[in-house]
């Protein structure tokens, strides 16, 4: 009977726990949505203020922020936010500039209550417990908004061009290496992304994801082994205080039974690259972790076919 009653209160008490998880998962989820809500609004009075100034590129490109599907939304408000960072705002008048500039700062304040909300989200929805008992329910994985946040006028600093090379190196199992990491100004915002980096002054695109490939990875790949690029990405985004125009070509290449070598890593992946690991397209679409592209499971399954010589722009 004692042996009853204790499997019974642990069972009540592990019921209880189950709940009271489920329910905070579920606050978070409300929490998100508030976030976003609140964010969306402060980007349409960013839109609002622009529209006043009434100068037509920066007006169309409110009018395409505004419109863009959740998908094209950070590209079309960065394409905004680079614009804003070339206007001359000592020919604004004094009350519109101050406006625009108090916008600018709420969308900087929701941009990161915001991303703080979701970090807090994927972090609950990825224990194991969560995961096992499928407690997020049918609510949508929250993702995070990477818009470059505005730069002070007073620096004499505009979007830093960073063209990059990249290889979507995969084994025979059809299996894409990725590393994990995260912006030393945000450690706790981790994600996905493929082997590659910046490409160096005069150096050809396939150079340098043959010279990336090998200092991240250690392997040697010919010129002629990457094909490509098959894909190109465009994005925005601020990494260790800076904020990068970024440019990103594709190549594809097989490399079966690579152990993978970080030998080469320079400083600043040794202290912002945590792991690294193969990931099937499946393993890709149900997890809950942040990937760069966010197309690359939609996309890997193709890139074993025979290539059209056509490069697709992807996100």
């Amino acid at each position: 009977m004692t042996a009853a009653l204790v499997v019974v209160l642990v069972a009540l008490l592990f019921a209880a726990w189950i709940i009271a998880l489920a329910n905070r998962l579920d606050r978070l989820h409300v929490r998100t949505d508030a976030a976003w809500a609140a964010l969306d609004a402060a980007l349409a009075r960013r839109a609002v203020v622009v529209r006043a100034l009434l100068d037509p590129a920066l007006s169309a490109a409110a009018s395409r922020a505004e419109s863009a599907s959740r998908a094209d939304r950070e590209m079309a408000e960065n394409e905004l936010s680079g614009l804003l960072a070339a206007l001359d705002r000592s020919s604004v008048a004094p009350a519109l500039a101050a406006e625009l500039a108090d916008a600018e700062e709420r969308v900087v304040l929701a941009r990161r209550v915001h991303n703080d909300a979701v970090r807090d989200t994927l972090l609950q929805r990825r224990r194991r417990v969560v995961r096992w008992l499928r407690l997020a329910g049918t609510a949508p994985q929250p993702s995070y908004f990477e818009i470059a946040e505005p730069i002070a006028q007073s620096d004499a600093v505009m979007l830093t061009p960073r063209p990059s090379a990249r290889v979507l190196l995969m084994d025979a199992a059809g299996r894409v290496l990725l590393f994990q990491g995260f912006d030393p100004a945000r450690p706790q915002e981790l994600f996905w992304f493929t082997v590659g980096g910046g490409v160096e002054d005069g150096e050809e695109l396939r150079d340098a994801a043959v010279r990336e490939a090998f200092e991240e990875t250690g392997v040697k790949l010919a010129p002629e082994q990457l094909t490509g690029p098959v894909w190109r990405r465009r994005a925005v985004f601020s990494f260790g205080g800076r904020t990068f125009d970024a440019e990103e070509w594709f190549f594809h290449a097989t490399a079966d039974g690579l152990e993978v070598d970080t030998s080469g890593f320079d400083d600043v992946e040794e202290h912002s690259i945590s792991a690294f690991r193969w990931w099937t397209a499946e393993e890709l679409e149900s997890t809950e972790d942040t990937v760069y592209p966010v197309q690359l499971a939609e996309l890997l399954p193709g890139l074993t076919a025979e290539w059209d010589g056509q490069t697709r722009t992807v996100r």
